[in-house]
C-alpha cells in the first residue's frame, strides 16, 4: 500500500514551503460535496501547514475554455 500512496503523492503537485521554501508534503486529502478536494501540505523541515481547496477539473469554470474551440472533425 505504500508504493501505490508514493505514487498518488507523485502525482499532485508539491508545493514550496512559504517560510523555508522546501518542498511540502501531502499531508491528508478529502473529497467535498461539491465535487472539489481538501488538501493539506505540511513542512517536513519547519512544519508549516497549508490547506489548499482544488476545484474538480471537470466541473471548474476551465472545462468550458478548455474545450470551447473543440469541434468534431469534417
Amino acid at each position: 500500500m505504500a508504493e501505490r500512496d508514493e505514487r498518488m503523492i507523485a502525482i499532485v503537485e508539491r508545493l514550496r514551503c512559504p517560510r523555508c521554501q522546501t518542498r511540502m508534503d501531502l499531508a491528508s486529502s478529502a473529497p467535498r460535496k461539491d465535487g472539489s478536494e481538501k488538501r493539506i501540505f505540511e513542512c517536513v523541515k519547519c512544519h508549516y501547514v497549508e490547506t489548499v481547496m482544488v476545484e474538480d477539473p471537470l466541473t471548474s469554470s476551465n472545462l468550458e475554455r478548455l474545450t470551447h474551440n473543440v469541434r468534431p472533425p469534417i
